[in-house]
């Protein structure tokens, strides 16, 4: 009597990740601490690797040292409107000016969750 073992694959099927609000809170640093403490003790190093990542020149957040947070708004925003992130321009305007490591801390983490735009999930035929 011989024994038939069926073994079946799961299946997969893409989902992407898409949000209209920020995967992390603007305060989420225990959530990802090392980078939290890479940007509060080296925040222009940090700047400027978020920056890489986002596909923006390396360098462009050190021209804030001429103009203010000029650069930071723009990365923000830009994040903002390519990632479909509902906000505004006065509370990102607000963010900037008070808090600057918590904004970048925020797109770095943005970054790299939506940077994988494809995750596949098991299903079963029924």
């Amino acid at each position: 009597m011989a024994n038939t073992f069926v073994i079946e694959q799961p299946q997969s099927i893409p989902v992407t990740l898409s949000s209209q609000e920020w995967s992390t809170d603007l305060f989420d640093c225990f959530k990802d601490i090392p980078t939290c403490c890479f940007a509060y003790w080296c925040l222009p190093c940090f700047a400027c690797r978020t920056s890489k990542e986002f596909g923006e020149h390396e360098c462009l957040p050190l021209l804030d040292i001429f103009g203010g947070s000029a650069i930071t708004m723009s990365m923000r925003l830009s994040v903002r409107q390519r990632y479909g992130i509902n906000g505004s321009i006065a509370r990102d305007c607000v963010y900037v000016t008070f808090c600057t490591s918590c904004v970048w801390c925020q797109m770095s983490r943005e970054i790299k969750r939506r940077r994988i735009q494809i995750v596949m999930v098991d299903a079963k035929n029924i």
